[in-house]
Formats: structure tokens, C-alpha cells, sequence
């Protein structure tokens, strides 16, 4: 009996480990850049180590740029247009550094079930100078 209980331990522990390696990864995967385009921007490696309080952003290839109309404050928060909907930028998400990329950027996170959007989750927003 002794022996199976170690079995069990010890396939618990592999699975914690591979579970814990996971979400390390997922955490901190790397910026995408699929088709090159941002390879050679002076900006990359800035946009590389975007993070707020929510953590990394990733990188411009996965933030989404915003027109002026598209983004707002209510009530002492941001806010943002996506999908035709207004979505509140919780505060954690917001980048306090100075935006060197001069737009306004959002890095969404879309949540669908059966092709329908259930939500968005922000995570890093950057104002930009709404001119």
C-alpha cells in the first residue's frame, strides 16, 4: 500500500510542476510578430518591456491603435471602443510610463463562446495625447 501512495505523490508533484510550467510560460510568452513587420522599429524593445500593472503587454504586433473617438474618461476612468462597446479600462491596466509611441493603444483580450463576444478584458492601456 505504501508504495502506491508514493505513486500517487510522486504523479501529483509532476503534474503540479507541469501545471506550474505552464502557467509560467503562458505568463510570460514572448511578444508575437508574426509577419516581421515591427522587427526593425527603434521601438521594439520598448514595446517588449510595456507592462502594467496587470503585467507585460506583449508588444506593438498585438496592442491595437485607437482613434481619438474610440477612447474617453467617465468618471475619473478610461475608456475604450471595441466591438461597437465601451468598455472600462480598470486602473491596474493603465501604463504610467510616458508613451513613446505617441498613440493611443489598447492591448485587448477577447473572451467569445459559440462566435459571440461574452467580454474583453483590458490588459494594458496607453493614452495617447487626444489632439
Amino acid at each position: 500500500m505504501m508504495n502506491q501512495e508514493k505513486r500517487w505523490l510522486a504523479l501529483a508533484l509532476i503534474c503540479m510542476g507541469a501545471l506550474l510550467y505552464l502557467l509560467y510560460s503562458i505568463n510570460f510568452a514572448h511578444a508575437r510578430d508574426l509577419d516581421g513587420r515591427y522587427a526593425a522599429s527603434p521601438l521594439k524593445e520598448w514595446f517588449n518591456h510595456l507592462a502594467s500593472g496587470k503585467g507585460l503587454c506583449c508588444s506593438d504586433a498585438d496592442g491595437t491603435a485607437l482613434s481619438d473617438v474610440d477612447w474617453d474618461t467617465d468618471h475619473g476612468h478610461f475608456r475604450v471602443r471595441l466591438e461597437d462597446r465601451w468598455w472600462t479600462v480598470p486602473n491596474e491596466a493603465v501604463i504610467t510610463e510616458p508613451n513613446r509611441a505617441g498613440r493611443t493603444m489598447v492591448w485587448p483580450i477577447y473572451y467569445r463562446s459559440n462566435g459571440a463576444l461574452d467580454r474583453i478584458e483590458i490588459r494594458c492601456f496607453m493614452p495617447g495625447s487626444m489632439t
